[in-house]
């Protein structure tokens, strides 16, 4: 019997508590935004270059090594020296690397920069609405977001590395302009290209051999999700294991990761649940929700919920499977996400029957 679960998410919301991890930095210090921020207390300045080497340090790592595919030592010992203020995408991509992206880094941007980023936002926005949109409303989504990669491709340089895989793995996610996909082969061919942009020797037997800031784990991400679709789901949940024991044991608090441990736990989970696994299914899962509820991440709740739902029918537990089922149903509806409920309200029905209601 075939379900319809719901496709692999590739990129996340904001954070729940409102703040990009960058806004807006004084020359040469950078502003640490702890929990009380807005409640009395000051924020501590330290030098940016301060910051970046004793953190690297404790990770035990060469300048070489932080800055390989974002950009030169020369320009890693300039920072820590305190003579260079990198922009502001290339500090947001090391301080991720370095584990630190939870911490609230403000910084003065060039107008281009602020433009980079503001069309980035609505790129990422564009490509979430037509991922979940109804089939009629796709194209329209569609165009837009090929409008905005358009004027991205236009302000950036050659040397801006982060930026033009962020366009490859748009392209990726959006398919041609004319509404066709790409091939599996093309798909993977282009996101290997995006993430050896950055990280040049990248190896998907060693993936935790490598440091990687979040927009590289995205990349990473949607490259399982290819071998997923082509049904290669065991090859897939391989590279979702190592990708989340990276995430686990980098970015330990889960603020850091800026929601990823919900996306790779529910991306995870979509594999083993076509492997048939699915006690270990319902472990990662478990983990997944965990993390939604108390950290605010919900993006990617209904989903996991889907899931256990299915999981739960086939290991017996049909009392907890329908539950999940009604569930997950109202948490679609409530994030505006009607492709996503049909799709559930589907599946529950052919496992209950067409008379299953909500």
């Amino acid at each position: 019997m075939a379900l319809t679960i719901p496709p692999q998410y590739s990129y996340n919301n904001k954070a729940s508590n409102g703040y990009d991890t960058m806004d807006c930095l004084t020359t040469n210090t950078l502003a640490i935004h702890d929990a009380n921020h807005g409640k009395g207390r000051t924020m501590n300045e330290v030098f940016i270059g301060e910051y970046i080497r004793q953190r690297r340090k404790e990770l035990h790592l060469t300048q070489a090594q932080l800055c390989e595919g974002i950009c030169e030592p020369l320009a890693i010992s300039r920072m820590e020296r305190g003579v260079q203020t990198p922009q502001s995408a290339t500090l947001n991509a090391l301080l991720e690397r370095l584990g630190l992206p939870g911490e609230r880094c403000y910084a003065l941007i060039s107008k281009q920069e602020k433009k980079r980023n503001d069309l980035q936002k609505e790129i990422v926005s564009l490509n979430v609405q037509y991922e979940t949109a109804l089939e009629k409303d796709r194209p329209e989504y569609l165009r837009h977001a090929y409008d905005r990669l358009h004027e991205l491709e236009e302000i950036i340089d050659n040397n801006d590395r982060l930026s033009r895989q962020f366009i490859l793995r748009s392209r990726v996610l959006l398919g041609r302009e004319d509404g066709t996909a790409y091939t599996f082969e093309e798909q993977l061919d282009l996101l290997l290209q995006a993430i050896r942009l950055t990280v040049p020797r990248f190896d998907l037997d060693n993936i935790n051999s490598f440091l990687y800031c979040l927009d590289e784990v995205k990349v990473i991400n949607q490259i399982a999700g290819v071998y997923s679709d082509m049904g290669q789901n065991p090859k897939a949940a391989e590279i979702l294991s190592q990708l989340l024991r990276y995430i686990e044991n980098h970015f330990p608090n889960i603020q850091q990761s800026g929601g990823h441990l919900p996306l790779i736990t529910y991306n995870y989970s979509l594999c083993l649940l076509k492997c048939g696994h699915y006690e270990e299914m319902l472990e990662i899962a478990e983990k997944g929700k965990a993390a939604c509820v108390k950290f605010g991440h919900y993006q990617n709740l209904p989903g996991l919920l889907h899931c256990m739902a299915i999981a739960c029918h086939y290991t017996a537990d049909d009392t907890r499977s329908r539950e999940l089922f009604r569930q997950a149903y109202y948490l679609y509806m409530a994030i505006d996400n009607p492709r996503f409920a049909s799709q559930l309200q589907n599946d529950a029905r052919k496992l209950f029957g067409s008379d299953f209601t909500f």
